[in-house]
């Protein structure tokens, strides 16, 4: 079946390659300045990346995005691999080189430095809790004396810091570490990405998902601010990617069909 649906993809590329996509020389300028597009890519979004069992090229429909936008530059593609969301703002500050295009979720405080287009995939950010939690809803979360662990600089974390009023946040470097202290500290919730959580309640039965969610978490390309004609191309980009089915077939090549597709714009 995967490699039927990899084919698929393939197929996909062909016909898109037989359109008239490519980018005038502005936008290859902008968004490829010195000839090759580095592409940011972070694992910690298994929805939407996936390290190889073998080699060091990245799987998931942000790989497939990346991999289509170079083919439509006419330029070879290199990944810069990250292995949380935070990092990849974090590498942009410290150097205004670090990449080219980012595969991020939108959030008020990245657009500070980055220009984000439409989203192409729309996932949930909701919470995990033990089986015998009294919490029942996402909104019991945010309760006095309760400790919620998250992933430093996510986008779950950006938004929860904004909006609990109550509850306490308690941040981890790694998704790794973050459910870990889930188990060893008894922490009241684990907040994270629906299908990785759902992922984590098949090995641990002890637990649960509270119904519903806290956020819409919507992923969207991303470039340095300063990129106009670059940007205008993305955006065209991602809405041509979504409307011919392009990210439904990487979605599903990667096992990740359950993630919707954001609607066009």
């Amino acid at each position: 079946m995967r490699l039927t649906q990899s084919i698929a993809l393939a197929a996909l590329t062909v016909i898109l390659g037989t359109k008239a996509w490519a980018a005038p020389p502005d936008v290859v300028h902008e968004l490829v300045p010195d000839g090759t597009l580095h592409a940011a890519i972070n694992y910690g979004n298994p929805v939407l990346a996936q390290k190889p069992p073998t080699g060091d090229e990245p799987r998931g429909v942000s790989a497939e995005l990346a991999r289509e936008l170079a083919r439509q530059l006419g330029v070879p593609v290199k990944f810069v691999i990250f292995t949380q969301a935070g990092q990849v703002t974090g590498a942009l500050k410290t150097n205004a080189k670090a990449w080219d295009v980012a595969f991020l979720a939108i959030d008020p405080v990245r657009s500070q430095g980055i220009d984000f287009t439409a989203p192409y995939v729309s996932i949930e950010g909701t919470y995990l809790v033990a089986k015998d939690s009294p919490l029942r809803s996402v909104e019991d979360v945010d309760g006095a004396g309760l400790r919620v662990a998250v992933t430093t600089g996510s986008a779950y974390d950006l938004y929860l810091t904004r909006t609990l009023k109550n509850a306490q946040l308690v941040h981890f470097a790694t998704w790794t570490e973050a459910t870990a202290a889930f188990e060893q500290q008894h922490l009241e919730a684990l907040a994270g990405v629906k299908q990785p959580l759902v992922a984590y309640i098949v090995a641990h039965q002890d637990t649960r998902l509270l119904p519903g969610r806290f956020m819409a978490i919507e992923q969207a390309v991303g470039t340095p601010q300063g990129r106009p004609a670059g940007l205008a191309f993305l955006r065209s980009f991602v809405e041509q990617m979504k409307s011919s089915g392009f990210v439904a077939q990487a979605l599903t090549a990667s096992g990740q069909d359950k993630a919707m597709v954001a609607p066009s714009q």
